[in-house]
């Protein structure tokens, strides 16, 4: 059996968890509202302020599901009582990024600026203080979504391995190459 499908999920106060009859579970909670429509084969239950996802065989298919399902209805749970947060840095000379409302501007070392309009579920902030690398803050109740956004900024001027320019995540270790001097003994 699936360790992930397994694994109940608790419900915190003030979140309620509905399950309608085509499988559709609704998450409400102190941040927000997220839905997610579940296989039907797949069956969803409450009890003891748990939700538990079962499966109603052995077969493989089953089995993927299982865990999947259980994994996005404990990322909405999560979502809606503490949110998710990216933090992105801007590595290199001249880059910049700033933000009104939902637009991102972002200079990368390109002849033009670059102007992301994100969806209105994801709150963004930058900052540039000096001596330090631009950052962008992403909030958002939706992991999926979040991380879908985050990757397609990074994408925009991914990290180059020689001296690390490019947009990473804070914290992200880049595997760095030694350039043609290096070489050369």
């Amino acid at each position: 059996m699936s360790r992930v499908g397994k694994a109940p999920i608790a419900i915190p106060a003030g979140v309620t968890v509905t399950v309608s009859e085509k499988n559709l579970v609704t998450v409400k909670g102190p941040k927000g509202e997220l839905t997610q429509q579940v296989d039907s084969d797949m069956t969803i239950a409450q009890e003891d302020g748990n939700v538990l996802v079962q499966r109603p065989s052995e077969q493989k298919r089953h089995k993927a599901l299982h865990g999947l399902y259980r994994a996005l209805i404990n990322n909405m749970v999560k979502g809606v009582t503490e949110g998710y947060k990216t933090e992105q840095e801007l590595v290199g000379v001249g880059y910049r990024a700033t933000n009104q409302g939902n637009t991102l501007d972002l200079v990368l070392g390109y002849s033009h600026h670059y102007v992301f309009e994100l969806p209105k579920e994801i709150k963004v902030s930058t900052t540039a203080e000096k001596g330090k690398n631009p950052t962008i803050i992403l909030e958002s109740i939706d992991k999926q979504l979040l991380g879908q956004v985050a990757a397609k900024i990074r994408s925009l001027r991914a990290p180059e391995p020689y001296k690390g320019k490019g947009i990473k995540f804070v914290g992200e270790v880049l595997r760095r190459k030694a350039g043609k001097s290096a070489s050369k003994k």
